[in-house]
């Protein structure tokens, strides 16, 4: 008889669902880069290989996929908007994509393939993520990896303003990978690199930010108004092995009370993470976790293809 493997604690327990999910013949990603849940537990997995959008039920079993890999070469975020469509951010192409839930482009955010200018604050060079005010339907880019900048825009993609620069003060980013708004409009920043979240209203004034982790990479704000951060730990061989850094997810209320974490360190094995880069959350619970591992093991020096790359935890 096999234990089933729980991690994390009280109401943010859950069980690894191991093997999860179920590919086609013939069909393998590199890497699983972003998840996101829609309306009808569909699970649309937004990965790097010839296969960019791949659907699932809740249960594992492909639905369907789409989406050219030459419109999506370095798959990076995915967002639902209210209305069932989605964002599709893209770091290697440099766009932002508005579509339907089955693909057709509504419309694009940036010049396909071109960067702006490195560190200018122009949109966009290498964008992370979107994150949309639940009041409003305008939304907000993270820009990203050649950017400090957060971009606001119009529902209908209109740019209304931008906020951030360089640096380590309040208000200014190192690498703003991923964002999240709450449902008071609030706007949440993982700034990476400065291992912290810095936390805006939606004018971009700064109100506050959360430290005490390591390289926050994803975040998620469910139903109930838990934060949850995934850290994506070590970066290099010289603390891959360090206890008590991560990779795990760390759940917050919205006062930056840190309630759990989740997780048993780096590793391969059930219940262990390599590199949490985006989640998302089903109606009963369940977080869905995209990891770039095959990219965090190459950072760390080891080329391992076919490592797992997406998982599901079943709430307890």
């Amino acid at each position: 008889m096999t234990t089933a493997t729980t991690i994390g604690s009280g109401e943010f327990t859950y069980e690894v669902a191991v093997n999860w999910e179920t590919l086609p013949p013939g069909y393998t990603w590199q890497e699983a880069a972003a998840v996101a849940v829609n309306a009808r537990d569909e699970v649309y997995v937004y990965n790097r290989s010839d296969h960019p959008i791949i659907v699932f039920d809740s249960d594992g079993n492909y639905l369907r996929d789409w989406g050219d890999p030459a419109m999506y070469p370095r798959a990076h975020g995915i967002t639902f908007a209210p209305d069932g469509t989605l964002f599709l951010i893209d770091d290697g192409d440099h766009t932002v994509r508005k579509c339907t839930p089955d693909g057709k482009v509504i419309f694009t955010l940036g010049t396909p393939g071109t960067p702006t200018e490195y560190m200018s604050g122009q949109p966009f060079h290498r964008p992370t993520d979107v994150a949309i005010d639940p009041n409003t339907g305008e939304f907000y880019v993270s820009d990203g990896y050649g950017n400090s900048r957060i971009h606001k825009y119009s529902p209908d993609g209109k740019l209304l303003f931008s906020w951030g620069e360089p640096g380590v003060d309040a208000g200014q980013f190192n690498i703003t990978h991923n964002i999240a708004t709450d449902a008071d409009g609030f706007v949440y920043v993982a700034d990476r690199e400065n291992h912290r979240v810095q936390i805006f209203d939606s004018k971009g004034n700064y109100e506050t930010q959360w430290k005490n982790m390591h390289r926050p990479c994803a975040l998620y704000i469910s139903a109930d108004q838990h934060v949850y951060v995934g850290e994506l730990g070590a970066g290099m061989n010289v603390n891959k092995n360090m206890p008590n850094i991560g990779p795990w997810i760390s759940v917050y209320n919205r006062s930056g009370e840190r309630l759990a974490r989740i997780g048993n360190g780096f590793g391969e094995g059930v219940g262990e993470f390599i590199a949490p880069h985006d989640m998302s959350m089903d109606s009963q619970g369940n977080l869905y976790v995209g990891e770039v591992a095959w990219t965090n093991m190459k950072n760390l020096g080891e080329i391992k293809d076919g490592i797992r790359s997406l998982q599901k935890l079943v709430k307890v």
